[in-house]
């Protein structure tokens, strides 16, 4: 009971900074509209992955075992963009621009964390038929 009860936490914490990035996605839509800048327009898109993901998991903290598969998604996707991210950090250092490694750490440290606390497999019980 426990373990439910610090995974909904968790899955609680990690939905709700998802969703904080609507406000920043929000202004840098807001200012590239209004400013006709020419901007990077990958990472509005990016940014927009965040938002489903903070939403799902939220519905999972509700019942975490029957949201197992959202759950396992959230903590691959987190893993896979942590690993993704370290190895464009070690590019960026290797041409002479220093990234912080930090937000790489956050990501694989979420996910880990998300995987720790994945609900066990439910048993399917198989009706016997006479």
């Amino acid at each position: 009971m426990k373990r439910e009860r610090v995974s909904r936490i968790v899955l609680v914490i990690v939905g709700l900074l998802k969703l904080a990035i609507i406000y920043p996605l929000f202004m840098d839509l807001w200012h590239s509209s209004w400013l006709l800048e020419q901007k990077n327009e990958v990472e509005p898109m990016f940014l927009s992955i965040f938002i489903p993901v903070g939403v799902s998991l939220l519905v999972a903290a509700r019942r975490p075992s029957g949201h197992r598969s959202m759950i396992a998604l959230a903590a691959w996707w987190h893993i896979c963009h942590g690993g993704v991210m370290a190895i464009q950090t070690a590019e960026a250092w290797a041409h002479g621009v220093h990234r912080n490694f930090m937000d790489v750490v956050v990501f694989l440290v979420v996910g880990g964390v998300l995987l720790a606390l994945l609900p066990a497999k439910q048993k399917v019980v198989e009706p016997v038929l006479a």
